[in-house]
């Protein structure tokens, strides 16, 4: 693919990325594929998935409570438990504001291991990694920030979204809609959204802007970008999904070289 091309111009050293189909080929490949990079909030992504493995499995529910009182599992994944960005002081009731929190997923991970005797990483690596074959993504930290992988492995990961295996695709389809809708919230790097919408665990696309994806973009796309300067996006109505993993931290250099990289990939591929 041509657009995957352009990511020689991002002013980083270096880049890789992928386009992979709704039936899992491999449309595309740049870059170093298999050089492992931080994925920073992109960790989000699998350490979810996960949490929804574990609900379907019975071990979590998403209405059982976790996190501040009133709170639940799906509060705590859908950024809305009222939990500041980086500690446990509780700035907002639950539901109330959708309210971006590394330490909701921290939560998240304690809630899961009480439930199910298992270390989170390890839990990640059974549940996930090692049925998809991702032999390279590790969990070294926080569930919420802390996962080391390559695009080749994170294309397994875009290849189960669109096309579920762990989890049903009624599970994900409810993770992939708005949960509490309405809620306004700043979208970390872009700013206040009157309606920040999110899934459990995927932020969600809908009418945002600005946004890190493309303008043609459609608004049922999910995903989530880091920090690290890493992103990956699931578009359903173009049956198609992208991973770019950099290793460059997230800033104006992204912001506006992301957006015209998605609509160049969207471009190759729609009619």
């Amino acid at each position: 693919m041509n657009a995957l091309k352009t990511i020689e111009r991002w002013p980083v050293e270096n880049a890789a990325a992928a386009v992979v189909a709704a039936d899992g080929r491999v449309l595309g490949r740049h870059g170093p594929t298999g050089r492992p990079f931080r994925l920073a909030s992109v960790t989000k992504l699998l350490s979810a998935y996960a949490v929804l493995i574990a609900c379907e499995e019975g071990a979590l529910e998403l209405d059982q409570p976790a996190g501040p009182e009133g709170s639940t599992v799906r509060h705590l994944l859908a950024h809305t438990a009222g939990f500041d960005f980086g500690d446990r002081t509780v700035r907002f009731p639950p539901g109330g504001r959708r309210l971006y929190s590394n330490t909701g997923f921290d939560v998240l991970g304690e809630t899961l291991e009480e439930a199910t005797g298992f270390g989170f990483a390890d839990y990640l690596a059974e549940a996930v990694l090692q049925p998809l074959g991702m032999g390279s993504t590790r969990l070294d930290g926080s569930p919420a920030a802390g996962g080391v992988s390559t695009v080749d492995d994170l294309v397994l990961f875009a290849a189960e979204l669109q096309r579920p295996r762990l989890l049903s695709p009624q599970l994900l389809a409810a993770a992939t809609t708005v949960a509490f809708p309405g809620l306004a919230g700043v979208l970390p790097g872009f700013g206040r959204q009157q309606e920040n919408d999110w899934g459990l665990g995927f932020e969600l696309r809908d009418r945002k802007s600005p946004h890190w994806t493309g303008s043609k973009s459609s608004p049922r796309t999910f995903g989530h970008f880091g920090q690290s300067g890493t992103f990956l996006w699931v578009d359903p109505e173009a049956a198609v999904a992208c991973v770019a993993l950099t290793d460059r931290d997230f800033g104006p250099w992204a912001a506006e070289a992301w957006p015209a990289f998605t609509d160049a990939v969207l471009d190759e591929l729609l009619p």
